[in-house]
Formats: C-alpha cells, sequence, structure tokens
C-alpha cells in the first residue's frame, strides 16, 4: 500500500473519524456493552432506537453499522448531534464533525450491514468485525501478512446479504486517507467519459460489480501513485470524494425518497418469477433487504399510513410509466420482457423519476391531466375520432398501430403552453378571420388529455363506427412522417362496420366519457369481441378504519355500531340536522369498508319527488327514433357488483326520504331485504330475471329538518336500519379544529352555536332534529374573520328564519347573539 499524506486542513472531520474506528474497534470482545451505550445515546437524544429486530433490541451488531448510525441520509444537526453522544460513550476526544460534505452516506433503508436476523448466518456480524480489525491495521502498518488477512477477510464478508457496496463506504470512513470510498457518487464520477481516470480504471475494473480484494487494491493503488503526481488535480481520496460530491450535487439531480426502491422491486419481482400481489412484492423487499421494523412500520402524514408501502407503490407507478412492469392485471405486478433485464440503480431511477416528474409538471402547468391513474386515480376517458377526412387514413393507421391529426404546420403540440397559444397559432397560419376554438381544442386534447388507457371509437362521416382501440403511448411529434406528424400509438381491437348509433359529433376528436349512455350503447357493439382482461388497473389509496376516524367526528364505538349495522341490515339510513356530516360520513364508511378510496365501487345518487323507476332502474326514454329501453344507475350499479361479487358495493342515495321509495325500487323494494338478497324476481319492463347482489350495501342520507317531508312510510322503515348523526362541537376532533384555528371569535361562535343547539331542542315545534351541525364551520380555507360572518350571515341566519318563520323575534334575538360573538 503507497503512503500517502494524512493531514489537511479542508478534511478535519478525518480525525474524528479515524479515532472514533480506533475507539470502536476496544469494543469487539465486548459488544453486548457497546449495544447498551447506543441505547442509552440514543435515549438520552430522545431519537428512536434503530437497532430493533421484531420490537427487541438487536442481539450483536458490526462496527460499520455503528459508524452508519451518523453516516445515512439524516440532518446534519442529527448527525452532529448522534456523533457526538456517541463518540462521548466510547472515549472519543477529537472535535465532532460540523461538516459532511462529501462523506458518503448510507441508504436510510439499508443503514444496517448485515441481514435480518432469519436470513443472518451465526458468523456474519464476527466477520465484518474481523475486515474492520485488519482494515485499520494494514492502513496502518502495511505487511504481506496483514494484506493476506485483509484479502481474505474481505472476500470472505462480501459474499454476505448486506454487503456490497458500504463495504468500501464503511472502510473509507475508518481510514479515509488509505481506502477508497466507491459509492454511486464516486463510481459515477470516476468512469464518466471526461474522467481523467476512466481509460485507466476500466482496465482494472468496469465498477458494474463489486470488485475482489484483489481488484480492490490495486484500484487503491492506482489512486494513490496517481496522487503523488503533480499534474493530478486530486492528492488524497477525501479530496476525490469531495469533488465528486460536488459534482453530483451541481448535477441537480431529484432526491425523491421513493427513488431508492426501484432496484429492490425490480429484484423482487425477479425472485417472485416475474409476478406478484403488492403484499408478496413488499414482503419480498422486506426479506432481500433484512428491513428493520422500524423502516417497515414507519408511519407518515395525520393518518398514519406506512411510508414504506407507500413509497413501493410511486417506485411502481414510475417503473409502469417506463414499461418496466405491466398493470394490466388487477391486483397483479408483472415484469415486462423490458423490466426482466433493465439495469437499474440510483442513478437510472432519478433519470426516470425527473423524466416523468417534468412530464407531469408541465401538464399541471397547462392545466392538463398527469398521465398515471395513480397520480390522480384518472379513469379511462372515451373518445369519438375521426381518421382523415371521411376516414381516408383509416387503413394506414390501423396497420401501422397508431392514431393521428392533421394541422401539421403548427410542429410539437408540446411547445403550446395553452389552447390560447395554439388559437394565436392558427390565426398566424390561417388568417383572424375565425377563433379556431375547435381546431385548438381539438389538437390541446390530442396532445395533452388523450392518454394510454383511453378507448378510442373511429368513426366514418356521422353513421359508421369502424374500429375501437386501447391508446398505448402519450402524444409523439414525427416529423418524418410526409404528413399526420402528430400521432399516439393504439392497440386497435376491433376492425370493421358497424351503424353508428344516432349521429355522431361531426369533429376530428371528441371526448364523450361523460355521455355514458352513449358510451354503453358503443361498447355494446363490441361486446362480442372484448377482452376481459382490458379493464384498466387504478391503485387508489388506502382507507382504513382509522383515516375514518381521522376525518368523521366519531369515535370507535360509534363507528364500529355503525360497520355492525351496515353489515347485518345491508342497508343503513344516516339521519341528521343539517351539516352533521351525512354525505361526507356516507362515502368515508364505505372507503373504510372497502379499504381503499376505490371510487368504482361506490356511487351516488339523489332522490328527488320526480324521481321514477324508469329513472332508477329501467325504463324508455324518448330518442331520434322513438323510443328506446335503457337501463338506471342502480341496475347498472347490482350488474356491476354481480361481476365482482367477492368485494364490496355501496350505493349512497342522498335526500331518500323525498323520493317515493315504492314508486322508484318497485318489485325491487322485497330484494334490498338482507334475506332476499340474490333471489331473482322478473322485471317490468324486460323479460329478465334481476336480483339485488348480496355484495351491494345501500345507505341512505335523511335531513331531520326538512319540513316538506311526510312522515317515513313503513316500507323504508322495515328495510333500513337508522342511524342518527349529532352536531359534534364536543367531539375531539372538532376541538383540534378549534385549537388549530385559535382564533377567539371561532371558539366564541361556536359556544353560541351550541347554545343556540340547545334553544332549537327545547323548542316543541322543533326538536333535536333541527340543530345546527359542525360542518358549517369546517372548510379546507382559512377560518378568517370575514369567513366566519359570511357563515353567519348567508347560511346560519337564513335557516333562522326558515326555522322560525312565524316567530321573528326569536329570530331577532339569535341574529344578535351570533352576530356578537363575531365583534366581542
Amino acid at each position: 500500500m503507497v503512503k500517502v499524506k494524512q493531514t489537511s486542513n479542508s478534511f478535519s472531520w478525518t480525525s474524528f473519524y479515524i479515532e472514533f474506528a480506533d475507539k470502536l474497534l476496544q469494543y469487539r470482545e465486548r459488544r453486548q456493552e457497546l449495544l447498551n451505550l447506543l441505547e442509552e445515546a440514543y435515549a438520552t437524544l430522545d431519537i428512536n432506537f434503530p437497532f430493533t429486530e421484531q420490537g427487541k433490541t438487536i442481539e450483536d451488531i458490526c462496527p460499520f453499522t455503528v459508524f452508519g448510525c451518523f453516516n445515512k441520509g439524516i440532518t446534519n444537526k442529527n448527525r452532529i448531534a448522534i456523533a457526538q453522544k456517541i463518540g462521548e460513550k466510547i472515549g472519543v476526544m477529537s472535535s465532532v464533525p460540523t461538516e459532511y460534505d462529501g462523506i458518503p452516506v448510507l441508504n436510510n433503508m439499508k443503514a444496517w450491514f448485515f441481514a435480518y436476523k432469519e436470513k443472518r448466518k451465526a458468523d456474519d456480524i464476527t466477520n465484518i468485525w474481523n475486515i474492520f480489525e485488519s482494515a485499520v491495521h494494514y492502513a496502518d502498518n502495511p505487511s504481506e501478512e496483514l494484506k493476506a488477512r485483509f484479502i481474505g477477510n474481505y472476500n470472505r464478508v462480501i459474499k454476505q446479504l448486506g454487503v456490497k457496496w458500504n463495504l468500501t463506504m464503511g472502510l473509507y470512513w475508518i481510514r479515509p486517507f488509505a481506502y477508497l470510498n466507491l459509492d454511486e457518487t464516486n463510481r459515477t464520477y470516476i468512469t464518466q467519459k471526461n474522467s481523467p481516470y476512466s481509460n485507466e480504471i476500466t482496465k482494472i475494473s468496469n465498477l458494474k460489480q463489486l470488485p475482489d480484494a484483489n481488484m480492490y487494491l490495486s484500484l487503491i493503488k492506482y489512486f494513490q501513485e496517481k496522487f503523488n503526481d503533480e499534474n493530478c488535480s486530486h492528492s488524497s481520496f477525501p479530496e476525490l470524494s469531495l469533488t465528486a460530491w460536488k459534482a453530483s450535487q451541481k448535477k441537480g439531480g431529484p432526491n425523491a425518497s421513493f427513488l431508492k426502491w426501484f432496484a429492490p422491486l425490480l429484484e423482487a419481482l425477479e425472485n417472485l418469477g416475474g409476478t406478484g400481489t403488492p403484499d408478496e412484492v413488499r414482503n419480498q423487499i422486506i426479506s432481500n433487504l433484512g428491513l428493520p421494523d422500524e423502516i417497515v412500520n414507519e408511519t407518515r402524514g395525520k393518518n398514519e399510513g406506512k411510508k414504506f408501502d407507500n413509497e413501493v407503490a410511486f417506485a411502481r407507478n414510475y417503473l409502469v410509466y417506463e414499461g418496466y412492469i405491466d398493470k394490466s392485471v388487477r391486483g397483479k405486478w408483472a415484469l415486462t420482457e423490458s423490466g426482466r433485464n433493465a439495469p437499474m440503480d440510483e442513478g437510472i431511477a432519478s433519470e426516470i423519476f425527473k423524466k416523468w416528474s417534468d412530464k407531469f409538471k408541465k401538464r399541471r402547468e397547462e392545466g392538463a391531466a398527469p398521465t398515471s391513474d395513480v397520480v390522480n386515480k384518472k379513469d379511462t376517458k372515451y373518445w369519438i375520432y375521426a381518421p382523415g377526412h371521411n376516414a381516408s387514413k383509416w387503413d394506414e393507421f390501423h396497420s401501422e398501430g397508431i392514431m393521428g391529426i392533421g394541422w401539421d404546420e403548427l410542429d410539437d403540440l408540446k411547445q403550446y403552453p395553452s389552447k390560447d397559444a395554439m388559437k394565436n397559432k392558427f390565426q398566424q397560419l390561417y388568417g383572424t378571420g375565425y377563433t379556431y376554438k375547435n381546431k385548438a381544442h381539438a389538437t390541446w386534447q390530442f396532445a395533452n388529455e388523450l392518454l394510454p388507457g383511453d378507448i378510442v371509437y373511429a368513426k366514418q362521416g356521422n353513421s359508421k363506427v369502424i374500429g375501437r382501440g386501447i391508446v398505448e403511448s402519450e402524444y409523439m411529434y414525427d416529423p418524418s412522417r410526409r404528413e399526420f406528424k402528430h400521432i399516439h400509438k393504439v392497440n386497435w381491437k376491433n376492425k370493421g362496420e358497424w351503424q353508428h348509433p344516432g349521429q355522431a359529433a361531426n369533429k376530428t376528436l371528441t371526448e364523450i366519457s361523460s355521455y355514458t349512455d352513449y358510451v354503453r350503447k358503443l361498447e355494446n357493439l363490441f361486446s362480442d369481441d372484448m377482452d376481459e382482461m382490458e379493464e384498466k388497473v387504478v391503485d387508489y389509496d388506502r382507507y382504513t378504519d382509522n383515516d375514518f376516524l381521522n376525518e368523521v367526528f366519531m369515535d370507535e364505538n360509534q363507528y364500529n355500531t355503525l360497520v355492525d349495522l351496515l353489515g347485518h341490515k345491508r342497508n343503513i339510513i344516516l339521519q341528521g340536522a343539517p351539516g352533521v356530516g351525512k354525505t361526507f360520513s356516507a362515502k368515508r364508511l364505505a372507503y373504510s369498508m372497502i379499504g381503499e378510496k376505490d371510487v368504482s365501487r361506490v356511487m351516488m345518487v339523489q332522490f328527488h319527488q320526480s324521481y321514477s323507476y324508469e329513472d332508477f332502474i329501467m325504463g324508455y326514454r324518448p330518442t331520434s327514433n322513438g323510443f328506446e329501453l335503457s337501463t338506471g344507475p342502480f341496475y347498472d350499479f347490482c350488474k356491476r357488483a354481480l361481476e365482482d361479487d367477492d368485494r364490496k358495493y355501496f350505493f349512497i342515495i342522498d335526500e331518500i326520504n323525498r323520493g317515493n321509495l315504492s314508486k322508484i325500487f318497485g318489485e325491487l323494494l322485497m330484494l334490498i331485504e338482507k334475506d332476499k338478497r340474490g333471489q331473482k324476481i322478473r322485471l317490468l319492463y324486460s323479460d329478465e330475471l334481476f336480483s339485488v347482489p348480496k355484495n351491494v350495501y345501500i345507505i341512505g342520507m335523511m335531513n331531520t329538518a326538512d319540513r316538506s317531508l311526510a312522515m317515513i312510510d313503513y316500507a323504508l322503515r322495515r328495510r333500513f336500519a337508522f342511524y342518527s348523526l349529532e352536531p359534534a362541537f364536543d367531539s375531539i376532533g372538532f376541538q383540534a379544529i378549534g385549537a388549530e384555528v385559535n382564533n377567539p371569535k371561532f371558539n366564541a361562535l361556536v359556544n353560541e352555536i351550541q347554545l343556540l343547539n340547545s334553544s332549537i331542542s327545547n323548542d316543541e315545534s322543533l326538536g333535536k332534529g333541527f340543530r345546527i351541525g359542525h360542518s358549517y364551520l369546517c372548510t379546507d380555507d382559512q377560518i378568517t374573520d370575514k369567513w366566519l360572518s359570511s357563515v353567519v350571515e348567508y347560511e346560519l341566519l337564513p335557516l333562522l328564519d326558515e326555522y322560525w318563520f312565524d316567530e321573528p323575534s326569536k329570530v331577532e334575538h339569535w341574529s344578535k347573539k351570533l352576530r356578537g360573538a363575531l365583534h366581542d
């Protein structure tokens, strides 16, 4: 080993690190004592102790993992505090570093140098102590004997789980002037094409894989000889590492916390044979990396979602965008062919993330939806499209697997930040006599809103449908094409001629997603040929009972009662005064019982006095050619639930008591009863036997302060359980809002409303059902004096006018009280 100068004013941190290693070596045979000291240090700092397995303190520890306590991705403040406290415990006298630039840090998720207990071999930690000790001695007193010992120990530990490039980082920490750090930052710097070292380095190792001991020592020898050359721009390993670190900072690469999961996710899927459920994949990552409980169970956010689960899911999303993971099978993550062979490290992950985040940012700035169904829970959109005038380009587009539009003079459509910019360009090209609103709308949608997974129906003229396809790519501008240079890749599933239902829009591209009847009719044209696996997979946010309790002002016992009632009866009505959060609670009750915010399994309608069986179940509706039998939302929802009968579906009815239930449900009123679920009855308008599936839960909402309603009929009472929601001003959740707002006027107004509610409850003409709910004072906006005044003047006082329309003195009294709360 070539000796080099070991002192530099620029690297004062090295003194602390070298002494720390020396003191740590004294604990080789006193590891339990070392663990006790570490536990004491963390307890003093009030920082979570990181060395636990299955809820207990680990039984053994290696020296590099101790170094990792203050050499991982945490704040400098914590690095200093931890280094100082552990240093004190083991007797380090050198000054604690206050700057850590250029010192390599571990991934927080891989801060141990050994595997989790069930995968750790008996000698793994002892082997690490061996390489630690031999590295210290060999650096301080190079000899052939110590070199041989170093080589043997090095080659032994690199075969262990938990040891890879981090070994070179650990060696650098303990003797920074003797050992080469080969973290990703250094590897990138010394192997890049313009590096003064790359030509010689690659002759020794391409650094794609961790070098064995001989290669590693050869690399060290090369650099140390190079450092002694007066023409070399670096004179030591610390100087080299600092330069590499500065170069990486200049690149400004993304540092999203989930980037570290890209490679482990691909590796886990490979271990599982290429496919697995999300739980299987996460468990495989945990097993592969030996992740401790503190990492796996770490939570974040007010809903305390698991950080690990969320970050792996985000990593999966970006790998989907890049084409490495297939999402076509619901509930499964599967490698594509590209994914099976893809090289991956945090550098590549950063490039993928930056590429897609830039796209999303641009789309957000332009007001368009991002490409991901996960980022904004994007649902499939449906489009009707003309492939050239009178479908003149259809055969070409079908054979090439694309769809295209003209207006090539605009060049790349992505250069335009808005529709207005496109309109201006059209006017520059074709004159200012027209607004070109429709053309700009079509080009904007084609470039920014038509997304992978969307369904496209190709049309010819206004009366023929000639194909159906699924969009497979984002917008692409292909200047090499002779014409129609604006394209998307499309998997055209069907080609032929079908009669268009009615008359098609006379436009190049039209989104028709909101016209559900129209879409249904178009889909029915292809029902015989539909691929059942085409349904787009959407990853919804998890939603648990804890999420419900965090968002709804209800305690755990009340929630459990509500869930039990709905589970037992299948039909429940949430009744209460205005503003108690009936709609808010209903949706979140459904999500909590589903386990995620799956909007595809929750439907909401509102009843009114004119609502009928024909609107709700099935009936004849006028068309351009007469009348047509059409199905309603409840019929369609039940059919969808029946095809997915192992999962819960929730049908929510607002203002349920405003409709005539017997008239609306008709013969199905009997079938919604729990013991009649699954039984079939013939429908009024069709020769079809129909049933209400067992997995459909009905939640109705009823405003108890609505005077216009008659008494609830017995048919409704018998088939539903009734649960009353109360104003929750005294709940812990609402009190937390008051504390957060920290506005005396807010609290004064709450007190007055509670007094008002007492008066309303004691009023013989009103009663508890007319009290004012807490939702009037809940908002996502900032709660200001102006906002509070607006609530009083335009929401609460009009309500009192209605309650006491024949007692103006009461209205005047409470108006003064409510207004006075805001002016005291």
